[in-house]
């Protein structure tokens, strides 16, 4: 027997109570319930599954995903983290360095400084290891990028006697990672020129501060990695999700306790109207996606029985903030990529055994 549309609407929220959350255990199969009919339909999934884009821009890329379970969302969160490949600092090779940072907090710095350049250059390169355990490739263009940072601090003799800024009284009285250049190896040049060069994503990332005498002088080497391995390949400064929040009311919340209830949420999410019918001030829900469900409207008893709060169990806002190699929106697309792989993979072993 089908279910009827009310209990398919319960089933997809998650109860937010004053001192609870009720509904939160799923089956032992997500969306299967005893006695019913809920094989998997591609024609149903299409139909029931979609995305809606808020926001996309190159660092930061909101949409919602609807109608999947929260596997499949955080199957999608993991994969941004931990496996889409990025290009990062792995070498540092210190020629002179003679400031007060030690080579190896330097080199540490060094490593989480984000990198980009030309997208279709990125697809050339190839693993020089595809995990820490196995040695390392003989390095060559294909697999290593190699970078250069070199700066030495002098004394500006221009400068009055009562000048005390350090950034007037000496020339390159700080290191930042603008300071890093491209040194194209092979056929690196042809790869990466021009505005698609590989640099720093955030050229005014402070490295060093240096004095008259002081030189850091060092060769880099960056290679393809995955935030699996090390923080520093990750692409993405964060990849997170939310359920929906639901927010009804039940019973007409009008004159005072409307402002009341306005006041119970962030700014956006609730609004008073005039009623058509009856002319009275009423609250009305306009936003709930603005909502942070601080239950502060269940404390107050002339809300008691009027607002019911939730969560929409398979609508998830997800959200993704690049560190700059990739756009935020190319990233997503990278992760259904790997995801699918994952599928194809697992079939084919299922195949052969």
């Amino acid at each position: 027997m089908a279910p009827s549309k009310e209990e398919l609407e319960r089933r997809r929220i998650v109860g937010v109570e004053l001192e609870r959350v009720s509904n939160v255990t799923s089956t032992d199969f997500p969306g299967h319930y005893p006695g019913e009919d809920h094989s998997w339909n591609l024609d149903d999934f299409k139909k029931n599954s979609k995305i809606d884009i808020h926001k996309a821009n190159d660092l930061d890329y909101e949409f919602d995903l609807i109608g999947v379970d929260a596997s499949v969302a955080n199957a999608f969160r993991r994969i941004l983290i931990s496996e889409v490949p990025t290009l990062a600092i792995e070498t540092v090779f210190v020629h002179n360095n003679t400031s007060i940072v030690q080579d190896e907090v330097l080199a540490q710095r060094l490593g989480l400084v984000p990198l980009r350049g030309d997208k279709k250059g990125f697809q050339q390169l190839r693993w020089r290891k595809k995990s820490p355990d196995e040695p390392a490739a003989e390095a060559t263009d294909f697999n290593t990028v190699v970078m250069t940072l070199k700066v030495a601090c002098t004394r500006n003799h221009a400068t009055p006697n009562t000048e005390t800024d350090p950034s007037k009284l000496y020339f390159n009285s700080s290191v930042y990672a603008r300071d890093i250049k491209f040194a194209p190896q092979g056929r690196q040049s042809s790869w990466f020129s021009g505005a698609g060069e590989i640099r720093p994503v955030n050229p005014d990332i402070l490295l060093a501060k240096l004095r008259p005498g002081q030189e850091i002088d060092l060769e880099i080497h960056c290679v393809l990695g995955i935030g699996q391995d090390h923080a520093k390949f990750s692409p993405v400064a964060t990849a997170s999700y939310r359920l929906l929040p639901s927010i009804k009311i039940k019973k007409p919340i009008t004159g005072e306790d409307a402002e009341k209830f306005v006041n119970c949420f962030p700014k956006g999410v609730a609004e008073v109207q005039k009623d058509k019918k009856t002319g009275e001030n009423t609250a009305v829900v306009v936003n709930p996606r603005k909502d942070t469900v601080s239950r502060e409207v269940l404390r107050h008893d002339e809300f008691k029985g009027k607002v019911e709060l939730g969560r929409i169990r398979d609508h998830f806002i997800f959200s993704i903030e690049s560190t700059g190699m990739y756009n935020s929106d190319e990233l997503f697309l990278q992760a259904v990529q790997i995801l699918k792989k994952k599928c194809t993979d697992f079939q084919e072993k299922l195949m052969e055994s």
